[in-house]
């Protein structure tokens, strides 16, 4: 409860003095509106059903997109840990792409798929697939060895290894590795969005910005952080903290 407490406060405290600078002057009210007013902005544009339609496109964009990099990353990492060739030869290429922002890779896919739903899945995929690999290699090189060594000595050996004893075992980091991957993928998204019309919340955002309609851009932003926050805090963090409770490693409540 005093958790919450406090959460709430600090939102109520931000609003406040949102509102508060919004209201001094410092800067002009059409380019810094305040709180109240991009609320009204953000119930009216979910009214007229503009902020639901962009956020369906967006969220089915970077369903398919994620499924997709998460059918690469984790094979891919897998491979990494457990592959001499791929940790010698795979791993330095991975490692060194993922120093890459995922937005330069927009010119490319603009170059090679054009200005459509192609590129941005590209750009989408790109700035998530090698964090989940990289997070499926750290899972499973953190496997218990004793589990493993337990596992030889029983006689588990290949897909039952796999399937029965690695993957079980590291499910926990790959779960984070997963996490981690979709919050690359919601921003590598939104910045394919803001650069053609796309339909999605980031075509939204330009539209605000070409209208020098500052209330909605703020409105979609603030849209943005709570579809964040809603997929974050619902999904994932509710299955990651399971599977730590049933994996033993954190206390149950």
């Amino acid at each position: 409860m005093l958790k919450w407490a406090q959460k709430l406060g600090m939102i109520a405290l931000l609003f406040i003095l949102w509102e508060v600078l919004s209201r001094s002057g410092v800067w002009n009210k059409h380019l810094f509106p305040g709180p109240v007013e991009v609320v009204h902005t953000l119930i009216a544009m979910v009214r007229d059903g503009q902020l639901g339609g962009a956020t369906l496109r967006s969220l089915g964009r970077l369903t398919h997109a994620y499924l997709m990099s998460v059918g690469i990353g984790v094979p891919l990492g897998l491979c990494i840990a457990r592959l001499s060739f791929f940790r010698n030869a795979v791993k330095p290429v991975v490692m060194g792409l993922q120093a890459l922002p995922s937005i330069c890779w927009l010119p490319l896919a603009l170059l090679w798929f054009g200005l459509n739903d192609r590129a941005i899945l590209f750009v989408v995929v790109m700035g998530s697939v090698l964090g989940i690999a990289i997070a499926t290699e750290d899972a499973v090189n953190g496997l218990d060895p004793q589990l493993a060594r337990v596992a030889r000595t029983l006689g588990v050996r290949g897909p039952r290894f796999y399937f029965g004893v690695l993957l079980p075992g590291a499910l926990p980091g790959i779960v984070t590795g997963l996490k981690l991957g979709w919050s690359f993928a919601w921003r590598a998204l939104l910045a394919g969005e803001l650069l053609f019309v796309s339909g999605g919340l980031g075509q939204l955002l330009t539209m605000g910005r070409e209208l020098m309609d500052v209330s909605q851009v703020m409105a979609v932003m603030l849209a943005i952080i709570l579809i964040g926050i809603t997929v974050d805090r619902v999904l994932f963090q509710t299955v990651e903290t399971r599977l730590r409770r049933r994996w033993g490693l954190t206390a149950s409540v």
